[in-house]
């Protein structure tokens, strides 16, 4: 249930680096000299709060964001005191990189207007500060580039991981084309081959009336072994053409892609080597629970894990959104896969955690080694 969107979480976590520079700005109204200094030293333990929601809690981001974007806004407009709006600009500009462009748009638009209302209000309020404001480093040159560089770093991180996700199921899908042209041979060849000795076997049986009882037999044994040889290449055939879960990402991941929705995944590469037959089934699944996500769960973000153990098979797919019903009326999704893993003796589970919706399916090695 605290499962989290992997390695882009552990990034988040280097946010609270940032807070190390947090007691410079508390320092600001220290030692106290007025009932102001005790409300300020007061918000900015209200900053630090919000500041562990933002990063802990994603289903409260629609409160926490602009909150703490406001408070530390009223820093810099009330005491200007610009060295706490650089925080959400790191902060939150990282966060919405995984999020559709127009709430950076709107988060981005409000950090600046709020920069320069604190400046006007310093202009006309203390003048003589404002000719002296530290113009550098420190000043005005981080709260200026920091939700930029924040938000192009993040980005960048995302759609490097993304192409390098690509390039592997590209790679599978190459390995898939010749996997394609081994079933192309094996009916062409060994397909013909078993066929033309199952019927000359049958006409030989005909035929050969003088010793049926030597020959009869023997005849008997080639057509039925013939008929199953050609029986396992027809099933070899139909398993190489079975979807892999390269092939069903490759396909999920664009659409997902129009949806605006982030697709990041774990252990992808180690999954594309279990048994075909496990990854049919499983992209079958993973096919309908990313539908559920694009129509139902109006997520910004899908992570999906791949991982076994000595007995098992494990997928889990986790999503940023806000569904609230796992069952509708008039759908069949969730048993449809409920019933297609339970064919394979395999559990299909679906909850909700902190982060979102969180489904887990496996499949058990012994019944599908």
């Amino acid at each position: 249930m605290g499962k989290r969107f992997g390695w882009l979480h552990n990034l988040q976590w280097a946010s609270y680096v940032w807070l190390l520079y947090l007691p410079f700005s508390i320092m600001l109204y220290l030692p106290v000299k007025s009932n102001a200094d005790i409300l300020w030293l007061i918000l900015c333990g209200v900053f630090l709060v919000l500041y562990v929601l933002v990063s802990e809690v994603p289903s409260a981001r629609r409160l926490t964001i602009p909150l703490e974007l406001l408070l530390t806004g009223a820093f810099a407009i009330f005491t200007f005191n610009f060295y706490m709006i650089i925080f959400p600009g790191w902060q939150i500009s990282f966060i919405i990189a995984s999020y559709p462009r127009k709430y950076f748009h709107w988060f981005v638009g409000t950090y600046y207007a709020l920069v320069a209302i604190a400046l006007i209000q310093l202009g006309f309020v203390a003048p003589q500060d404002f000719a002296h404001f530290q113009i550098g480093m420190v000043g005005l040159f981080f709260p200026l580039v920091s939700p930029l560089v924040s938000y192009w770093f993040a980005r960048s991180i995302v759609q490097r991981r993304q192409l390098q996700q690509t390039n592997r199921r590209l790679e599978n899908l190459v390995r898939r084309g010749e996997r394609e042209r081994i079933a192309r041979d094996l009916h062409d060849t060994l397909g013909q081959s078993f066929s033309m000795i199952t019927l000359k076997a049958e006409l030989a049986q005909k035929l050969l009336q003088k010793a049926p009882d030597k020959v009869s037999g023997e005849l008997q044994d080639i057509a039925q072994t013939s008929r199953e040889n050609l029986q396992l290449v027809r099933t070899i055939v139909n398993g190489l053409h079975e979807e892999s879960i390269g092939e069903v990402l490759l396909t999920q991941a664009q659409n997902l892609a129009q949806a605006k929705v982030i697709l990041l995944t774990q252990g992808e590469e180690a999954a594309s080597n279990w048994p075909t037959a496990v990854q049919n089934r499983f992209g079958a699944v993973l096919t309908e629970a990313i539908t559920n996500i694009i129509r139902h769960a109006k997520a910004h973000q899908a992570q999906i894990d791949f991982s076994e153990t000595s007995t098992h098979y494990e997928v889990q797919i986790l999503d940023d959104g806000q569904a609230t019903n796992f069952v509708r009326a008039g759908s069949n999704g969730i048993k449809g896969m409920q019933a297609r893993l339970a064919e394979v003796k395999g559990n299909f589970d679906i909850s909700h955690n902190r982060q979102g919706t969180l489904v887990t399916l496996t499949i058990p090695k012994e019944v599908n080694s």
